[in-house]
């Protein structure tokens, strides 16, 4: 049976098959500027956005979307290439295929928490787009493949705790993105998320209940990438993740060393580094060309009367069983957010341990310590 059609209010609308009191809008009709989208056309409740409702509406300036609106179709608002403000209420669970792709004069965009899934290409070559928020939620939600791909002014991305999955090439070309933090909720990264974000300098996938898997080549030509920190719910590692990042100095794991590993990381000048206790770190990290992994946050060892964080003397232990003999280098730095990393000593490590003293540990609110090589 063919729905039900309509109009008013500048709009042309279908009734929604399931309850004939609601309405998708499938058409805008009207001049176009600052649209506020009525929450009832002819006494029917507006609850969705249809595909290609707004699509091409270059007068469009700014939308507001009533807390009716459960859905915003596919290619909803694409090449409204004046739209520079986009209200979505909490009402909205769902952002179509290519929703505002092609926006160019968007600044910003909030997503509520209430969204599950933002499809894919949701927000491609939004040019102009600067922030973008995804609030935290009760998810799953799912951010598309390409979603922000070609946002090449986004500086600053908030991922809500309510995401599970990043698609592939999702932030893609975003090159002056600077930083990024993913919540322990994603457990799936797809393939050159972060791709091609020249600017970025920090990386941070935070602790997770896991299992997560990033996928190949997430950070590929990040040509500035510093640090990357990997939370402790990562067992899956794709190949060539930081292929072509030559200021990569430091990869820090929170966890255990990942149960699959899919290839080479390939960041020649990179360290990987781990805490104590964690396991699975083989003096080779699967081919990483640096050399063995090292102990990034040392155990500081009080049970011995002789040293102690009284005397400012640190013991370190190396549970690994090809360091004897091994001449390191301890470092520290005092932020890993963005850190610098201070030459402090260089010892030779004999039997899997040495003392260590630092007598400025106490002028620091805090202090990283590190074991790299001459």
């Amino acid at each position: 049976m063919q729905a039900q059609s309509g109009s008013g209010d500048d709009f042309d609308y279908i009734i929604n098959s399931d309850d004939t009191n609601t309405i998708t809008i499938t058409n805008y009709t009207g001049p176009g500027g600052a649209v506020a989208i009525p929450t009832n056309i002819n006494n029917l409740l507006v609850t969705g956005i249809g595909a290609n409702a707004f699509q091409y509406c270059t007068n469009l300036t700014s939308v507001t979307i009533p807390d009716s609106v459960t859905s915003i179709g596919d290619d909803a608002f694409d090449c409204c290439y004046n739209l520079t403000n986009i209200t979505i209420p909490d009402s909205v669970t769902s952002i179509g295929i290519s929703a505002f792709g092609g926006c160019v004069d968007l600044t910003s965009v909030t997503i509520p928490g209430t969204v599950t899934n933002i499809g894919d290409w949701a927000f491609q070559s939004c040019s102009s787009l600067s922030n973008a928020t995804i609030a935290n939620g009760s998810g799953p939600t799912s951010i598309g493949d390409y979603a922000f791909n070609d946002c090449t002014n986004l500086t600053s991305v908030t991922i809500g705790k309510g995401v599970t999955s990043i698609g592939q090439q999702a932030f893609y070309d975003c090159f002056i993105l600077s930083s990024v933090t993913i919540p322990g909720t994603v457990t799936n990264i797809g393939d050159g998320a972060f791709q091609r974000c020249f600017s970025m300098s920090n990386a941070t996938i935070a602790n997770g209940s896991g299992p997560t898997s990033i996928g190949d080549y997430v950070f590929n030509d990040c040509t500035n990438l510093i640090s990357v920190m990997i939370g402790n719910g990562v067992t899956i590692i794709g190949q060539e993740e930081f292929y072509d990042c030559p200021r990569l100095s430091r990869v820090y794991f929170t966890g255990n060393a990942p149960t699959r590993f899919l290839g080479p990381f390939i960041a020649s000048h990179a360290t990987v580094c781990y805490l104590p206790g964690t396991t699975g770190w083989s003096y080779v990290f699967w081919g990483w060309p640096s050399g063995p992994p090292v102990l990034w946050n040392p155990l500081i060892q009080t049970g011995d009367g002789s040293f102690g964080v009284q005397t400012n003397q640190f013991g370190f232990t190396i549970t690994n069983g090809s360091t004897t003999n091994i001449p390191i280098v301890v470092e520290a730095c005092t932020n890993l957010a963005s850190p610098v990393w201070t030459p402090l000593q260089t010892v030779t490590l004999t039997n899997g341990s040495f003392y260590f003293s630092d007598p400025q540990w106490s002028n620091y609110p805090a202090r990283f310590y590190g074991l790299g090589f001459p």
